[in-house]
C-alpha cells in the first residue's frame, strides 16, 4: 500500500480537493519540459509545468507482477514546444516521464504517481495522444547476445570495428531535387556502386534537417541520376544545395561483411547455425547400404 505524504492525506481527508497532474518530459535531445491539466502554470523542484496544452489523461493501468502498467495522454497541440514536427522527427521518441498528483493551491502537496517511458504516438494537425508505459516495459526488451544467423553488432561500433570514415563507406552529397522529403536525387556518389547505401544512413550537414539522421532505404542510379530514398520523409523541407553525410549500410549477413567490408573477423552472428529445415527434420530409416549393416 502506498503512503501519501501528510499534508496531501490531510488534503484529499478534507473532502474538498484541489488536485491536478503534472507531466515531466525528458527527451533524448533538447530542455526538459513540464505540462500540467490546471488552468495556470505551476513550478516546483525548478521546473514550471506549462498549462492551457490541452492535456489529458486517461486512467492508470496497474498489474501485480511485470506486467506493463500504461496510461494514455491526449492533448492538443498548443505548445511551442510541443509541436506535430517535433513528434514526427522522433525528439521524443522514449522519452522518460513522470506523472504527478500535485495540489494546485500548494505544490509542496503532491506524489509521484508513475516514472516510465513514452511509448507509441499518434499524431494529427492539432492533437495527439502517447501511450505511457511503466518501467517494467524494459524487462520485454532483449539484453545480452542471442544466438542468431545475422550479426548483432550494430555497423561502426566498438564490436564491428568497421571504421564508417573511411573513403569506401562515407561520402559527402548534395540534393539537386527533393520529392515528398524522403526521395533525393543527389550528386557527389558517383564512386558508389547502386545498392552500397541500402540500409545505410544519411546525416544532414545544412538545411532545415541540419543535425538530423535518417536511415536509407534504396539507393539507384537511374537516367536522371543518382537516388536515394529514405523510409521516413524528414520532418523540414529537403530542398535543393542542403548537403548531407552518407554512408554504407548493412545487411548483418556473413558474406556482406565478408565481402563488402572484409570484416569477416569480427562478424557477431553465427552463419553456421541449423536453420529452421535441419530442426523439422526426422530420422528416417536407411537402407543396407547407407547404414553398413545388412537386410537379412
Amino acid at each position: 500500500m502506498r503512503t501519501l505524504p501528510p499534508g496531501l492525506q490531510a488534503h484529499l481527508d478534507g473532502g474538498a480537493t484541489t488536485l491536478c497532474r503534472c507531466w515531466k518530459l525528458v527527451p533524448s535531445t533538447g530542455a526538459v519540459m513540464g505540462f500540467t491539466d490546471h488552468d495556470r502554470d505551476l513550478a516546483f523542484d525548478g521546473l514550471t509545468y506549462e498549462a492551457q496544452t490541452g492535456f489529458a489523461a486517461s486512467e492508470i493501468q496497474s498489474a501485480l507482477g511485470l506486467s506493463v502498467d500504461n496510461l494514455e495522454a491526449t492533448g492538443a497541440l498548443t505548445s511551442a514546444r510541443l509541436s506535430e514536427t517535433r513528434l514526427a522527427a522522433g525528439d521524443f521518441d522514449n522519452a522518460a516521464v513522470e506523472v504527478w498528483l500535485v495540489n494546485w493551491q500548494d505544490v509542496a502537496q503532491r506524489l509521484l504517481l508513475r516514472k516510465g517511458n513514452l511509448g507509441e504516438v499518434t499524431r494529427g494537425t492539432t492533437g495527439f495522444t502517447a501511450e505511457l508505459r511503466g518501467l517494467s516495459h524494459v524487462l520485454n526488451q532483449t539484453r545480452g547476445r542471442i544466438h542468431q544467423f545475422g550479426c548483432d553488432a550494430a555497423l561502426g561500433d566498438a564490436r564491428c570495428a568497421v571504421d564508417l570514415g573511411a573513403a569506401a563507406f562515407s561520402a559527402p552529397a548534395t540534393v539537386i531535387s527533393g520529392e515528398e522529403d524522403r526521395r533525393l536525387l543527389v550528386s557527389g556518389l558517383a564512386a558508389l556502386a547502386e545498392g552500397w547505401l541500402a540500409r545505410g544512413t544519411a546525416v544532414f550537414n545544412s538545411g532545415a534537417n541540419a543535425g538530423r539522421r535518417a536511415e536509407i532505404k534504396f539507393h539507384r542510379i537511374g537516367p536522371a541520376g543518382i537516388l536515394i530514398e529514405l523510409w521516413q520523409p524528414m520532418p523540414f523541407p529537403v530542398v535543393s544545395g542542403d548537403t548531407l553525410t552518407v554512408r554504407a549500410g548493412c545487411d548483418k549477413q556473413f558474406a556482406t561483411c565478408r565481402d563488402k567490408f572484409a570484416n569477416a573477423v569480427n562478424f557477431r552472428g553465427f552463419p553456421h547455425i541449423p536453420g529452421d529445415d535441419f530442426v523439422l527434420t526426422y530420422a528416417a530409416q536407411g537402407d543396407a547400404a547407407n547404414d553398413g549393416g545388412s537386410s537379412q
